[in-house]
């Protein structure tokens, strides 16, 4: 009988050492750029260019972070995206949400059938949509301003963002929902005091995925805005490139500024990213 066990145990550790290799190697695969970058934007130019590359750091150069900060207004493209991002997550979150609730819960005639309709959008390529965009925010007036970028994410907030809530309030208990009705609540009272604060780490989750998307958005910017102030952060990286030439150092360095607001907001909504992902998931298996 300890045989086994033994030959069991052996497998458990080469399992885990691949396990681990796996994941070392795909995580230098992601970090070892990042640490490039950093390197690159404390660095003298010459040395960026250097050939084979310098991992050594003997003077490094912090003011490129001040230079690449006001050699464009940077500010502002930090704020552009700020307010785009904001408005547009808000949008995303609340209409997702109320996509999915009505999904999951409320019955209404074809909803099986539009539900299918909306996870088929999910197959189309964004690009594939820009020219009749254009084209309708063109004709409406829209071009030069915010609006192609922020009231689309006040009209469903996306499929995938529907997907997640729709799979969460369909495994909710529905007890509560009728409890709610009982007590002489309306269907949005039901909405936004019962089911909304229950799914707190999908609306995390959500508002975390949005934001990534509309932050680093880039092809929407390009095609509908042409303001220079307007620029987001997105635009201003290409034009601080164009601008300053072949100042790598600069621009790596404005780079990784621009990642600050991002890291932040992974960092403080990780643990719910997670939970909602997995709760999703889950849900949707069952």
């Amino acid at each position: 009988m300890s045989a086994p066990t033994l030959d069991s145990a052996a497998r458990l550790r080469w399992s885990r050492a691949i396990h681990w290799v796996l994941l070392i190697l795909v995580g230098s695969v992601v970090v070892l750029p990042l640490l490039w970058a950093g390197l690159a934007s404390v660095q003298p130019l010459e040395d960026v260019f250097r050939y084979p590359p310098s991992w050594s750091l003997d003077n490094p150069r912090w003011e490129n972070y001040a230079e690449a900060a006001t050699t464009l207004p940077f500010v502002r493209f930090m704020l552009n995206s700020l307010l785009i991002t904001a408005a547009a997550v808000t949008g995303a979150v609340l209409t997702s949400a109320m996509a999915g609730y009505a999904f999951a819960v409320l019955p209404w005639r074809g909803r099986r059938f539009w539900f299918l309709v909306l996870l088929a959008s999910m197959m189309i390529p964004s690009q594939v949509l820009l020219i009749p965009h254009f084209v309708l925010y063109e004709s409406l007036g829209w071009m030069g301003t915010y609006k192609p970028l922020i009231v689309p994410a006040w009209l469903g907030g996306g499929a995938f963002n529907v997907l997640l809530f729709q799979q969460f309030f369909k495994r909710m208990p529905r007890e509560l929902g009728e409890a709610a009705a009982l007590d002489g609540a309306t269907r949005w009272q039901t909405f936004t005091r019962v089911m909304l604060p229950a799914a707190r780490p999908v609306v995390i989750t959500a508002a975390i995925l949005s934001a990534g998307f509309h932050w680093k958005d880039f092809l929407r910017p390009l095609v509908y805005l042409s303001d220079f102030s307007t620029f987001p952060i997105s635009l201003g990286l290409r034009m601080f490139q164009t601008a300053t030439g072949s100042w790598i150092n600069l621009l790596m360095a404005a780079s990784l500024l621009s990642l600050i607001p991002l890291v932040v907001v992974f960092l403080c909504g990780q643990r719910y990213l997670t939970r909602g992902l997995r709760l999703s998931r889950r849900h949707g298996a069952e």
